[in-house]
């Protein structure tokens, strides 16, 4: 009785923590996806166009708030505009998702600076998708929206 009692423990306690895994698993992608989030903000504001290009896939696109899309070049090539000055660059509410090796960020953006020295302000909602490539993620796509009140 003892000896059954206790394998029922045992079987009971490796079950839980099986389970836990693949929670622990996501929770780690999540906030691994989430500090390549931060990353590319503080890259993108600073021009480090070498961290840029590690974290942009090939076949990176994305659509801003007027509609115009962008492909990796495009967007490395308007963040390398010195006529662009970005001020502040931050993210809010980011709210990550992970399936296996695809993660889906929403959240909001903040960004004001100057371009051609006139100022300029935007509160944006964002969607990135993130592909995990063996052992690096990459961002495939990114959606920018000005938010209707």
């Amino acid at each position: 009785m003892r000896i059954r009692c206790a394998l029922t423990c045992v079987l009971a306690s490796l079950v839980c923590l099986i389970a836990s895994l693949p929670a622990q698993e996501t929770s780690a992608a999540e906030s691994q996806v989430r500090k390549l989030e931060e990353k590319w903000t503080a890259a993108y504001k600073e021009r480090q166009i070498d961290v840029l290009s590690t974290l942009l896939a090939d076949d990176f696109l994305i659509t801003v708030e007027d509609g115009n899309t962008f492909s990796k070049q495009g967007y490395i090539t308007h963040t390398a505009d010195s006529s662009v000055k970005v001020e502040i660059a931050e993210l809010r509410d980011l709210r990550v998702r992970v399936r296996g090796n695809l993660a889906i960020v929403t959240g909001a953006y903040h960004e004001r600076g100057t371009s051609n020295r006139k100022p300029y302000e935007y509160h944006d909602r964002l969607t990135d998708v993130w592909v995990k490539n063996k052992n690096s993620w990459e961002v495939i796509s990114s959606h920018y929206s000005v938010p209707t009140k």
